[in-house]
């Protein structure tokens, strides 16, 4: 089960009360999926955000957003993955995340 908390400065995405996804109040996720090797979704809002998502921890990933790579990251200790997406009004961005 998803819960979507929204506080003044971040909103969160949960599951099962696990931390999934967070970005800045003011943009959506849709069609959300993980499995053990890849993270997609679609990303909505009016400006440039910073997203975070939580994967497996020390573990190397390669971003794609719309299509295009953006390089490869290493997750924190916890497991955290922070990147930029460029948004305006009335534009999703497709981000894919893959496991190297």
């Amino acid at each position: 089960m998803y819960k979507v908390k929204t506080y003044k400065e971040i909103t969160k995405l949960e599951r099962n009360g696990m931390f999934v996804y967070e970005s800045v109040p003011g943009t959506s996720v849709f069609h959300l999926q993980q499995d053990g090797t890849t993270m997609s979704f679609e990303v909505q809002g009016f400006e440039d955000s910073q997203i975070t998502v939580e994967l497996e921890a020390e573990t190397e990933y390669q971003v794609f957003i719309d299509g295009a790579s953006t390089g490869t990251m290493t997750t924190n200790l916890g497991g955290k993955l922070s990147f930029s997406v460029e948004l305006d009004a009335n534009t999703k961005a497709e981000v894919k995340i893959v496991k190297c």
